[in-house]
C-alpha cells in the first residue's frame, strides 16, 4: 500500500457505516434493485438525448435552414460551454455535503428537471419563424442552457456508479446495464421516431416535419422524467467518504497530472469518441441523401444502440476473463478494420452496407458498454496513487476530454458538410450532387477506421491498468475503505 493511502484522512465514520445512517438503517447488498435502477437512469437520459443525438443536426439544417458550417459552430459551442460546466458540476458535488440517499443523488433528482426543459429549447420548430439572427442567437442560448444542465445533472449520476458498490466485477455489471438502457433508449426513439417524422414529397424525397419531432421530444421528455425518477429510487450509494477536509486545488491538480490511467484513458478515449460522433452524425447523412432509404434509416439508428443488447451476456465474462482493456481494444481493432473495407468497396447498396456497418458497431460497441466500468477502475486508481477519493471530479475531467473531442467535431463534421458542398434548406430535403455523395461516403467510412485503430494502439501500449493491475488495486481499496462488498 503507498504512503499516501495509509495516511488518507477519512471520516471516523466508514462508507458502510455511512451508507447505514443515510439510508434510514441497514443497507441492503449490491442486487438486481441497483443494477436495475441504474440502467432505468440512462434509459431515460437517452430517450431525451437520443433525440438530439438523431436529429439536432439535420433539424438544424433542413428545418430551420441554417447553414451546415453554423451548425458546426453550435454544436462546437454547446460541447465547449459543456466541458467547462462539467468540470465545475463535479467539483461542486465532490465539495457539497451528503444529503439524503449520499453525495450523488440529491443532484441527480433535482436535476433530471431544468435538463428536460433545455432539451425541448433545442428541438423548438417555432424559432424557424423569426429572422435568422434572432433563429441563431436563441440556438446559441438554448445550447448554453442545454450544456449547462446536462453537466449538472450527468456528473453525478454517472460518479454514481462508482459508490453503488466497490467490487470492479460489479462496476462492470452497472457498465453493462447502464448500457443496456442507454440502447433500449437512444435505439427506441432511433427506431421509432424516423418512421414517424418524414413524410414524402411529390419528387420522392424524403422530407422532416419540424413540429412533429417536437410532439415527440416531449413525450419522450416526459417518460423520462418517470424513468429517472425509478432510478433514483432503486439505487443506493454505498462507498461513501464523509471527507473532513476539501483537497487544496493545488494538491488535486498534481494528483490528476500524475495518474496515469486517467491521462492515456482519455486520450484513448477522445479519439474514439471522434470516430463514434463521426459515425453517429454522418448516419442520417448517409441514409436520406447518399442512400434515400429511410427505412434503412430506421434500422441504422436502431442498430447503433441494440448491438448493446448482444454485447451484454458475454461482456462481463469476457473482460472478467481477459478483462477490460484486453477485450475491448481487440474489438476496436476489428472495427477499424471493417470500416476500412467498406470505404474501399464503395458500396452502393444501402442494405450492404447496412450489414457492414452493424457489424462494425458490434465491435467498437464494446468499449461503450465498458466505458463506466473503465472510469470506475479510473477513480479507484486516483486513490490508489494519491489517496484522494474525488470520484466527481475525475469523472468532470473525463468528461471535460469527451466533450473537447466532441467539440472538434462539431468543427469537422460541420466543415466537412460545408466542403463537400452540402446544401442547407428550409424545405425538408434537397438534392445533391454526386460529389457531394462521393464526400459523404469517405467521411462516413474512412476517417472512422483510423480514427477507432489509433484509439484501440492508445489503450494497449499506454494504459496502464490491465486486469491483473485493476485486481490488485481494488483488493487494496477494500481493505482502506473498509466497505464490504456482498
Amino acid at each position: 500500500m503507498s504512503a499516501s493511502l495509509a495516511e488518507y484522512d477519512f471520516a471516523e465514520e466508514n462508507a458502510e457505516s455511512l451508507a447505514e445512517k443515510l439510508n434510514g438503517g441497514k443497507v441492503m447488498p449490491f442486487g438486481i434493485k441497483d443494477k436495475i435502477g441504474y440502467a432505468l437512469g440512462d434509459f431515460g437520459t437517452t430517450m431525451m438525448m437520443g433525440v438530439l443525438a438523431s436529429f439536432q443536426s439535420i433539424f438544424y439544417t433542413n428545418v430551420l435552414g441554417i447553414d451546415p458550417a453554423l451548425v458546426g459552430v453550435i454544436l462546437t459551442f454547446t460541447t465547449i460551454v459543456g466541458a467547462f460546466t462539467d468540470v465545475t458540476a463535479g467539483r461542486l458535488v465532490d465539495k457539497s455535503k451528503l444529503g439524503k440517499k449520499g453525495r450523488f443523488h440529491p443532484w441527480a433528482h433535482v436535476m433530471k428537471w431544468p435538463l428536460a426543459i433545455t432539451i425541448l429549447m433545442c428541438m423548438c420548430p417555432f424559432v424557424a419563424g423569426i429572422p435568422m439572427g434572432g433563429r441563431v442567437a436563441y440556438l446559441f442560448v438554448a445550447a448554453f442552457c442545454y450544456a449547462a444542465m446536462l453537466s449538472a445533472y450527468n456528473m453525478p449520476y454517472g460518479s454514481m456508479a462508482a459508490t453503488l458498490s466497490a467490487d470492479p466485477d460489479d462496476r462492470t455489471t452497472l457498465s453493462v446495464f447502464r448500457n443496456i438502457g442507454s440502447a433500449f433508449g437512444a435505439g427506441g426513439v432511433g427506431f421509432v421516431l424516423p418512421l414517424i417524422v418524414y413524410t414524402t414529397d411529390a419528387q420522392g424525397n424524403k422530407v422532416l416535419q419540424g413540429n412533429t419531432l417536437f410532439i415527440c421530444t416531449i413525450v419522450c421528455c416526459v417518460i423520462a422524467m418517470v424513468l429517472m425518477e425509478l432510478m433514483y429510487r432503486l439505487t443506493t450509494e454505498r462507498v461513501i467518504v464523509d471527507k473532513q477536509d476539501n483537497v487544496p486545488v493545488k494538491d488535486l491538480l498534481h494528483s490528476l497530472f500524475h495518474n496515469r490511467a486517467l491521462l492515456t484513458f482519455l486520450l484513448a478515449e477522445v479519439v474514439i469518441v471522434c470516430a463514434t460522433s463521426i459515425i453517429s452524425f454522418m448516419t442520417s447523412y448517409m441514409y436520406t441523401s447518399v442512400f434515400n432509404n429511410t427505412q434503412a434509416l430506421s434500422i441504422a439508428l436502431l442498430f447503433n444502440y441494440a448491438t448493446t443488447l448482444l454485447l451484454a451476456p458475454v461482456a462481463r465474462k469476457a473482460t472478467k476473463r481477459f478483462g477490460k482493456k484486453e477485450a475491448v481494444s481487440t474489438m476496436l481493432l476489428c472495427a477499424a478494420a471493417i470500416y476500412l473495407v467498406i470505404y474501399f468497396l464503395h458500396l452502393s447498396n444501402p442494405w450492404v452496407y447496412l450489414l457492414l456497418t452493424f457489424l462494425a458497431t458490434l465491435c467498437f460497441s464494446a468499449f461503450n458498454v465498458m466505458v463506466w466500468a473503465f472510469m470506475g477502475d479510473v477513480v479507484d486508481y486516483h486513490q490508489y496513487i494519491s489517496g484522494q477519493r474525488e470520484d466527481g471530479t475525475v469523472f468532470s475531467v473525463n468528461m471535460f476530454g469527451r466533450k473537447v473531442a466532441q467539440s472538434l467535431m462539431g468543427i469537422v463534421t460541420g466543415t466537412l458538410l460545408a466542403a463537400v458542398g452540402y446544401k442547407a434548406t428550409t424545405s425538408g430535403n434537397t438534392v445533391q450532387s454526386q460529389q457531394v455523395l462521393d464526400g459523404l461516403y469517405m467521411s462516413a467510412t474512412l476517417l472512422p477506421g483510423i480514427l477507432l485503430a489509433l484509439g484501440a494502439l492508445i489503450l494497449i501500449f499506454l494504459y496502464p491498468l490491465g486486469k491483473k493491475k485493476t485486481d490488485e488495486i481494488s483488493a487494496t481499496l477494500k481493505e482502506v475503505n473498509k466497505v464490504t462488498v456482498s
